[in-house]
């Protein structure tokens, strides 16, 4: 089994390494060569395009940033599409659009390509473990051939249906994680404001109702002043705008997730922190900053 994965960020880090401590042969491809660097130290191989990555490979991973960045590596001039044969499966793991997923679908289904819209949740932690939570939508017979090896980096895996299920799932978790990481916000700055030991506070909140994974994850982190990005801010707030806009279509309103977009908005274009990790939210508050 031949793989190839485009988008050497943190998450796709992760996921390259633990295929290669599987045994699986993987080149990869990123925009920036440099970033790569300690995958190709681990055994990874090169490509100088998505088009050149996806030669000769059975399974054509992409992880990128944004909606443009999946636009580009599939339909652009030396993209996944201009080379890729029958046979060979696309897997975009990248949050984006449901409508880009079914576009790319479409696309693959013309020309006998089997396409899956597979982001996933877990953060850097989950990446490293090989522990992600991973949503997917599809064609079905594509998603049997492909379930073993995204299991082998996951601690779930999902088959929501159609192309752009995936994504709407995602979309779901995301909108849960925004509420989360506002909460976690507010707490920790209502325990300072009124003198708690917040190690204490985390130990004690950690162990009821109050718990959960943004918490547990991003709270050990913000103590120790550690806002290296796990995800970055930037990334959760296209997240929330992609979420928003998929509510409009549905004809939803989302207050809660309004607020989040309009706090990260904040972060990230007011502040330019957005390359910090999404528990720097935390620095809008005067007790934090």
């Amino acid at each position: 089994m031949k793989i190839a994965f485009i988008g050497t960020g943190v998450m796709g880090t992760g996921i390259v390494n633990n295929f290669l401590k599987n045994g699986q042969e993987v080149t990869v491809y990123n925009r920036t060569k440099a970033h790569a660097q300690k995958l190709l130290d681990s055994g990874a191989k090169w490509a100088d395009s998505a088009a050149e990555a996806t030669l000769n490979h059975d399974f054509i991973f992409t992880m990128v940033g944004f909606p443009k960045d999946v636009e580009e590596n599939y339909f652009g001039p030396k993209g996944i599409l201009s080379v890729a044969k029958t046979g060979q499966i696309l897997i975009d793991m990248t949050t984006s659009t449901p409508t880009l997923a079914k576009k790319i679908a479409a696309t693959g289904e013309k020309i006998g390509i089997g396409v899956l819209d597979a982001p996933v949740s877990g953060g850097d932690i989950g990446a490293r473990d090989g522990k992600l939570t991973t949503m997917v939508g599809g064609d079905l017979a594509s998603y049997h051939k492909a379930l073993p090896i995204l299991a082998s980096v996951s601690k779930k895996v999902n088959y929501f249906g159609a192309a752009g299920n995936g994504q709407h799932a995602k979309m779901a978790n995301q909108i849960m994680i925004a509420s989360t990481m506002l909460g976690l916000a507010e707490w920790l700055t209502y325990a300072k404001a009124s003198g708690l030991d917040l190690q204490e506070t985390l130990d004690t909140l950690s162990a009821g109702g109050a718990d959960n994974w943004s918490m547990d994850t991003y709270a050990p982190r913000i103590l120790k002043g550690d806002f290296q990005p796990g995800f970055y801010a930037k990334h959760l707030l296209k997240d929330l705008r992609i979420a928003l806009d998929e509510a409009d279509k549905l004809q939803l309103d989302l207050p809660a997730t309004k607020l989040a977009e309009q706090l990260y908005a904040k972060l990230t274009d007011d502040k330019g922190l957005g390359y910090l990790g999404t528990q720097a939210i935390i620095k809008l508050w005067k007790q934090w900053a």
